[in-house]
C-alpha cells in the first residue's frame, strides 16, 4: 500500500469514527456541496482559519473552530498557509512530516463536520503579500517556480482521492501587480503540477490586483477563481496596524464620500460585481475568498457595508469566506469597543455580524 492510500485511509477512518459526534451537534457530511457543472461553484460560506497562517504563530488546528461553524450553520474553512510551516531546517527543498500530518488534521476535521477545506499558500515558495517578502519571485525566478510546483505537486500526492466537494487547492494569495502573462505562465505550471498527481482536483485562482482583478489569462486552464471584499479599502482597513497610513485614514462612514465619489451599493456592484459577472458568464466559478473589517470602524458602519455586500453577493450567486472566525475580523472575541457581545461558550460572540452572516447565506 502506497503512502498517499494509505494516508487517505486513515483520513477516511477517522472521520468515520466520530460519525456519532457528529450526529450529537446535527453535522451530516451528506450536507457537504457537491461540486456543480459547467463551471459554477457551490455557494461555500465560512470562514479564513488561520493556525497555519504565519510560521511565527504555526499550531494545530482547534476541533472547535470546525464543531463550531457548523454548528452556526456554515460549510468552508480557506485555510491560509506559510509554506515555512512544513518545510524542514529551513531547507524550502525537505518537507517535515510531521507538520504536514497537521495539515492532514484539519483535512479530517473538515470531513468530520461537513466543512469544505480550501488550502492556500498565503505565503508560497517566492510569493507573499505580507512581510518580509520572499527573498525570489515565484513570477521570474525559475528556481522558486521549481520548488512552488514541488510543494504543490506533495500536496496533489498526499490529498489524491479525496473528492473536490471536500477538498480545493488556492494557489496564491492575492497576487499584486503582477503581469497577466506572468500569473498565466506561474499558474500553468502549477497546475500541471497538481494535475499529474490528481487531474480531479478542483484548483482556485485568486484575482490579480490583491484579488481584485479578474484573472481572464486564466480562462483556458479549467480553474475557478476567486475575488475579494474590501472596497472601499479605507473603510475596511481603518487603522489596520500592518497598512503604512491606516492611522491616518479619516474616520470611515458608510456610504463613504472620497476620491469625489459616493462609495455605496451601486457603487460596489460596478466596481466589485459587474466585472466579475462578466468573466463568470464564460464559464469560470467565482466566490469571494476573504472580506472583512478590521475592529477599529465604527461598529454601526460595519453592519451597513456588509449587509449591502452579502445582498450583492447572494443576488450574484456567489459563496463567501470572511477573513477570521475569532479575531480582530471575525464573529468571536472581535474586541471590537462599541458592539455588543454575547457570552457563548465561554467567548465574546458578535451576534448582531453573525445575524447577517446567517441572513447573507440565503438563496437569492
Amino acid at each position: 500500500m502506497t503512502a498517499a492510500i494509505s494516508r487517505r485511509t486513515c483520513l477516511a477512518t477517522a472521520a468515520a469514527s466520530v460519525a456519532g459526534a457528529g450526529a450529537l451537534l446535527g453535522v451530516s457530511c451528506a450536507t457537504t456541496p457537491k461540486i456543480e457543472p459547467e463551471g459554477k461553484l457551490p455557494r461555500w460560506y465560512g470562514f479564513n482559519l488561520q493556525p497555519k497562517f504565519m510560521v511565527h504563530d504555526n499550531r494545530r488546528f482547534d476541533e472547535e473552530d470546525f464543531a463550531w461553524i457548523r454548528e452556526l450553520g456554515f460549510n468552508f474553512a480557506r485555510i491560509p498557509m506559510d509554506y515555512r510551516c512544513w518545510i524542514d531546517g529551513g531547507d524550502w527543498t525537505r518537507f517535515s512530516e510531521p507538520a504536514l500530518k497537521e495539515i492532514d488534521e484539519g483535512v479530517a476535521l473538515g470531513e468530520k463536520y461537513g466543512v469544505h477545506v480550501m488550502l492556500n499558500f498565503h505565503r508560497a515558495p517566492g510569493y507573499t503579500v505580507a512581510q518580509p517578502p520572499e527573498p525570489l519571485s515565484v513570477w521570474t525566478d525559475e528556481a522558486a517556480q521549481k520548488i512552488c510546483a514541488l510543494h504543490w505537486e506533495k500536496f496533489a500526492e498526499r490529498y489524491k482521492g479525496i473528492p473536490s466537494s471536500r477538498l480545493s487547492f488556492n494557489l496564491f494569495n492575492e497576487p499584486a501587480m503582477v503581469p497577466s502573462t506572468a500569473y498565466r505562465t506561474t499558474v500553468q505550471r502549477m497546475v500541471e503540477s497538481i494535475r499529474r498527481h490528481d487531474p480531479a482536483r478542483l484548483i482556485v485562482c485568486d484575482g490579480r490586483m490583491w484579488g481584485k482583478a479578474a484573472p481572464t489569462e486564466l480562462l483556458d486552464l479549467g480553474v475557478a477563481a476567486s475575488t475579494r471584499g474590501y472596497e472601499p479599502f479605507h473603510l475596511t482597513h481603518y487603522k489596520a496596524s500592518w497598512v503604512q497610513g491606516a492611522d491616518n485614514y479619516p474616520l470611515p462612514t458608510y456610504p463613504l464620500k472620497e476620491d469625489g465619489e459616493v462609495k455605496d451599493k451601486a457603487w460596489l456592484q460596478k466596481k466589485c460585481i459587474d466585472p466579475w459577472k462578466e468573466f463568470e458568464a464564460k464559464g469560470v466559478g467565482v466566490m469571494v475568498g476573504e472580506f472583512g473589517v478590521y475592529n477599529q470602524t465604527p461598529y454601526p458602519v460595519v453592519l451597513s457595508w456588509m449587509k449591502d455586500c452579502l445582498d450583492l453577493w447572494r443576488e450574484a450567486g456567489w459563496g463567501w469566506a470572511l477573513w477570521g472566525f475569532r479575531g480582530s475580523f471575525g464573529i468571536i472575541d472581535s474586541e471590537r469597543a462599541d458592539a455588543q457581545y454575547e457570552n457563548w461558550k465561554g467567548h465574546k460572540l458578535d451576534r448582531a455580524m453573525l445575524n447577517l452572516l446567517q441572513q447573507g447565506m440565503a438563496k437569492g
